[in-house]
């Protein structure tokens, strides 16, 4: 732990109202170089308005941003990014279609005298600082045509390219598992042996304990406390970002007896991502799928919801063999899926929190192209308040609310669907320790109504406490089947790590 009293970035008393809304009240934070800063707190707490703030992206009602010995309170982004401020979000703004070196590059880029692209020299140095972040990928590659973990190194190795002072790393483990959460964080490791300071911001509290050296918490936009890491726990965090005590969700409804056979797969596949896929799902049962991210996981959801093409197998619903053409087939048939990212495939964002529940029963409520509001609104204000979505007002856009919120609206959407069968890809990425124990309650409500019900998820904890059977995938099959009241989350990483003659197979 890094114990210098030396500070190289620091935000005083920094407020920011909107429309008579604080979302900062009189904010202190601050990082040392060479530590990592965990930034927590649950969805609405203010993190990402603070991290606006310290970036530039807004400007502060009051309060001080030093950074590097500067006052960069109003100073603008260009300016902080030359003092040595970088920052990755969860989108990492990279443009696929060019190579890796090109992105590390982008807005600048190295030129030979006459002004074209030095991409020798570019690819050179991506390869120097890929080579000091300890990993190694073809720099020429289209990151496009890259995995999600290789994308996000390419993002950290652009923003220390300019010799980053402070790298502000916000969600960068939301959608990485087992080897590549080793790689990310011995990236973080080689960043702070540089004197880099790291300020993580996640919702996976076990990370903070495994990286971190200080914790900060906000609610509410307000400082509750900073601890060493070293000296805290997660329950002692978990109450200082909700306020009280959160008790673990317990599935007790895992011996409830099950309805009818709702859905069937025999032998299913898609070439390079499905082989053999046979399983079950039946009313009033949760089936939870666990796998390493790869594992084919999404693309069975993708293929059950009729998005992605069926080579090989049948899938029955009701007991009948159906044929799923397309997303508007599968509703009509009573399948809804609550996708892996909300913002971009399950919310339209400019529209308004009702508006995006009506999405799946426009098509049923128009007959001849006339739409009945007014039914249509009433049956989806019922799903939304049985939801519990808390929206000062559902005329409002849906951007302004929480994630977890902004989940609960995905889900309301789908359940206006009067859908038989709910797939929920990864439910509560991205979401808070409060919002999750909520998320979970409403899949127990759910299936004790006779909801079949699916849930895809990396967070085997998660995937123990909602689940009534869990099948584990691992490069495009099923590898087997547990019960959680009698499993361990090591049994299941076993199943869910590849064999050698499968990634051979991949490879070939």
């Amino acid at each position: 732990m890094n114990d210098t009293p030396e500070v190289v970035l620091s935000a005083t008393a920094v407020t920011k109202r909107y429309a008579g809304v604080t979302a900062l009240d009189a904010v202190d934070f601050e990082v040392r170089p060479g530590e990592v800063h965990c930034l927590v707190g649950e969805n609405g707490a203010g993190k990402s308005t603070l991290i606006k703030a310290i970036t530039g992206a807004i400007t502060p009602d009051s309060g001080t941003i030093r950074f590097v010995g500067h006052d960069i309170t109003r100073a603008n982004m260009r300016t902080r990014r030359d003092l040595g401020l970088a920052v990755i979000y969860q989108d990492l703004q990279l443009v696929p279609q060019l190579s890796v070196a090109e992105n590390i590059f982008l807005g600048s880029e190295l030129k030979s005298g006459s002004r074209l692209l030095d991409k020798r020299t570019m690819n050179a140095r991506a390869q120097e600082l890929l080579d000091s972040l300890g990993v190694s990928f073809p720099v020429t590659a289209r990151v496009g045509e890259l995995g999600i973990s290789l994308q996000q190194l390419t993002a950290t190795a652009r923003a220390i390219s300019r010799d980053s002072r402070v790298l502000i790393m916000d969600e960068p483990s939301a959608v990485l598992s087992g080897r590549e959460l080793d790689v990310l964080f011995g990236v973080v490791n080689r960043l702070t042996e540089r004197g880099i300071g790291i300020i993580y911001i996640s919702h996976r509290l076990e990370e903070i304990f495994r990286i971190g050296d200080r914790v900060t918490v906000l609610r509410d936009g307000r400082y509750i406390g900073t601890s060493n890491v070293a000296e805290t726990d997660q329950p002692a965090l978990i109450r200082q970002m909700v306020g009280r005590d959160v008790t673990a969700y317990v599935n007790d409804s895992i011996d409830a007896p099950k309805g009818d056979e709702v859905l069937r797969l025999e032998q299913v596949g898609r070439k390079g991502a499905l082989y053999d896929i046979s399983l079950s799902v039946r009313a009033g049962e949760v089936v939870g799928i666990a796998g390493l991210v790869g594992a084919g996981r999404t693309e069975l959801a993708r293929v059950i919801m009729g998005l992605d093409r069926l080579d090989t197998g049948q899938i029955y619903l009701d007991g009948k063999p159906v044929k799923i053409s397309d997303a508007s087939n599968a509703v009509r048939q009573g399948i809804a899926l609550v996708p892996e990212d909300r913002r971009a495939e399950g919310l339209v964002s400019m529209l308004s929190v009702e508006q995006n529940a009506c999405l799946s029963v426009i098509a049923t409520m128009s007959p001849f192209w006339l739409v009945n509001y007014r039914a249509m609104h009433e049956k989806v204000g019922e799903v939304i308040q049985a939801m519990a979505v808390k929206a000062a007002n559902v005329k409002n856009a849906v951007s302004g609310l929480s994630g977890g919120n902004q989940q609960k609206v995905v889900l309301a959407k789908c359940l206006s669907s009067e859908c038989k069968l709910l797939i929920m890809d990864e439910p509560t990425v991205g979401i808070d320790v409060g919002a999750k124990k909520e998320i979970y309650n409403l899949i127990g409500q759910l299936k004790a109504q006779g909801l079949a019900v699916i849930v895809i998820s990396s967070e085997l904890p998660e995937i123990l406490a909602v689940s009534d059977r869990i099948l584990v995938m691992s490069a495009g099959r099923l590898r087997g089947e547990v019960d959680p009241r009698n499993t361990t989350q090591a049994e299941i990483l076993e199943l869910a790590i590849p064999p050698m003659s499968a990634i051979i197979e991949e490879a070939a």
